[in-house]
C-alpha cells in the first residue's frame, strides 16, 4: 500500500516535470522562433517606415509580450492572475515596482501601452538585442560601456515624452529581491521623479518568482500559484515634492512595498488588460 502510494506520487511528480519542461520549450520557442517568424518583419518595417521608431517599437514590444502571456495562460491553467485594472490606464507618470523575477519587466511592458524603462548598461552591448533596446527608447542604467551620451540624451527627452503620455517604469531595488524581502531602494529614481514633476505610481508584484524562479530554465507551469500586480499608491507631483528629500520619498515607497501582497484583489488576465 505504502509502496503503491509512493509510486503514484513519484509518477505524478514525473508527469508534472514533463509538462513543465514541455511548456517551457514552447515558451522559449515563442521567444526565439516565434519572434523571428512573426515579429522580426514587423520590427524591420517599423525601423524603415515609422516616423517615431521608439513609439512603434514600444507598441510591438507590448504586443509581443502580451502574446507571450496569452500563451503562458493557456499552458499554465494552475496560475491565477490578479491584475489591477487601473494599471493599464496609467499615462504620463513615473512608475516604481518591487522586483522578484525576470518576468516582472516584461509584465509591465505588456501592461503599459506607452513606456520606457531603465536597463543595465551591459545589455546595450549585446548584438541585435542591445540595438532593439536603443530603438525602443530604453535608458541605460549607467554611463558605463560608452553609454554616457545615450543616458544624457534620453534623460533630456523624458519631460516631453511624459507630457505626451509616455511612462517611465523602474525597479528601484536595481536587482531582484530574495525571499520576499524588499531590497534597498536606489534614490536616483526618486530624485528624477521630483525633477520631472509628474505623478509617481507605486506598484507591487508577487508570485512571478514562483512561476519562473531566478536562475532557472524551466517555468513551474503546473504548480498552483497566484500572480498579483496591484497599484499601492499614487503620489501627485505636489505630494512628491512635499515628501521632503528623495530619501524620505524612498522610505515612504519602501514602507508601501513591504506590505503583504493582496491575493484577493482585482482579477484579470494580462491579455485582457489595457
Amino acid at each position: 500500500m505504502v509502496n503503491s502510494q509512493k509510486a503514484e506520487l513519484s509518477g505524478g511528480r514525473g508527469w508534472r516535470r514533463a509538462c513543465d519542461l514541455g511548456g517551457t520549450l514552447i515558451l522559449w520557442g515563442y521567444f526565439t522562433i516565434g519572434f523571428v517568424l512573426f515579429f522580426a518583419p514587423a520590427y524591420l518595417a517599423a525601423r524603415v517606415f515609422a516616423r517615431d521608431t521608439a513609439r512603434a517599437f514600444q507598441r510591438l514590444n507590448r504586443r509581443f509580450y502580451r502574446g507571450f502571456f496569452r500563451l503562458l495562460g493557456r499552458l499554465a491553467p494552475a496560475q491565477v492572475w490578479r491584475v489591477d485594472p487601473c494599471i493599464g490606464k496609467i499615462r504620463g507618470a513615473v512608475v516604481v515596482c518591487n522586483h522578484v523575477s525576470y518576468l516582472d519587466a516584461i509584465l509591465l511592458v505588456a501592461m503599459l501601452p506607452r513606456h520606457t524603462t531603465v536597463a543595465k548598461a551591459r545589455l546595450f552591448r549585446i548584438p541585435i538585442f542591445g540595438r532593439m533596446l536603443e530603438l525602443s527608447g530604453y535608458i541605460p542604467a549607467s554611463s558605463a560601456h560608452g553609454q554616457g551620451a545615450r543616458v544624457l540624451a534620453r534623460l533630456e527627452a523624458l519631460p516631453a515624452e511624459l507630457a505626451e503620455g509616455n511612462n517611465l517604469f523602474v525597479f528601484p531595488e536595481g536587482t531582484r529581491g530574495r525571499e520576499n524581502a524588499v531590497g534597498p531602494l536606489h534614490r536616483g529614481i526618486f530624485k528624477l521623479a521630483r525633477s520631472l514633476r509628474v505623478p509617481l505610481y507605486v506598484l507591487q508584484v508577487a508570485g512571478t518568482d514562483r512561476l519562473f524562479a531566478p536562475g532557472r530554465f524551466a517555468f513551474h507551469l503546473t504548480r498552483p500559484n497566484t500572480v498579483t500586480l496591484r497599484q499601492l499608491a499614487v503620489f501627485t507631483p505636489e505630494m512628491v515634492l512635499g515628501a521632503g528629500s528623495a530619501r524620505a520619498l524612498a522610505d515612504r515607497v519602501r514602507d508601501l512595498l513591504e506590505r503583504p501582497a493582496d491575493i484577493d484583489g482585482a482579477r484579470a488576465s494580462v491579455a485582457e488588460e489595457g
